[in-house]
């Protein structure tokens, strides 16, 4: 799907996909975008923004069928179709990403992962199996991922980015905290904890 949208606004729209979710009842039927804005704090021309470049319409008076809105936020955020992915890197931080059960709810499935530690072979995590990096070829040619998750060392972050990419792998989520290079195709996202715990803490 070819993205016109902001990627500031692309990052709104699951919060608003799970704020609506987490609503029930047939008082919540029918939802306003300033309903919406109000319940997280934001402005409501704002989210009537955002939600324009979804196939979702509102109706004059009532708002947002809120059922229909999820499927739009939904179909244009790919949860519906379904997404491989590998991990590389199986330590505390990977072996958490494993077990977290939030990647179903946007369609993505981490099939398998991988780390150089001979000791981690072999190793099932939340029902998925941990494999030596000598096997990753393999795994790419049976699953075809176009994403994948880096949780290794800063030092090691930048080759396995690398290899990634000359693998095929379109989409990169990286926890390593290090700036990753790599070709204006490939989509990377590079997520330093600390550096973000850090600026929360700098704000209190």
């Amino acid at each position: 799907m070819t993205r016109d949208i902001p990627e500031i606004s692309l990052q709104r729209l699951p919060v608003y996909l799970n704020y609506l979710k987490s609503l029930s009842g047939e008082e919540n039927k029918f939802i306003s975008s300033g309903a919406i804005a109000a319940a997280l704090g934001m402005g409501e021309v704002l989210v009537r923004k955002d939600l324009a470049y979804t196939s979702s319409a509102g109706r004059p008076k009532v708002g947002y069928v809120r059922a229909e809105l999820i499927a739009a936020l939904e179909e244009y955020l790919g949860c519906n179709v379904k997404k491989n992915a590998v991990l590389v890197g199986v330590g505390g931080l990977g072996r958490a990403l494993m077990s977290y059960g939030g990647f179903v709810n946007y369609g993505i499935e981490i099939v398998e992962a991988y780390d150089s530690d001979p000791a981690k072979e072999g190793m099932v995590i939340a029902g998925k199996k941990v494999c030596s990096a000598d096997e990753f070829e393999r795994g790419m040619a049976v699953y075809s991922p176009r994403l994948a998750i880096i949780a290794v060392p800063a030092s090691a972050a930048q080759s396995v980015c690398d290899m990634l990419v000359a693998a095929g792998i379109k989409g990169i989520l990286n926890f390593a905290p290090v700036q990753l290079k790599a070709p204006e195709s490939v989509a990377v996202r590079n997520i330093d904890v600390a550096a973000n715990l850090a600026i929360i803490s700098s704000m209190i």
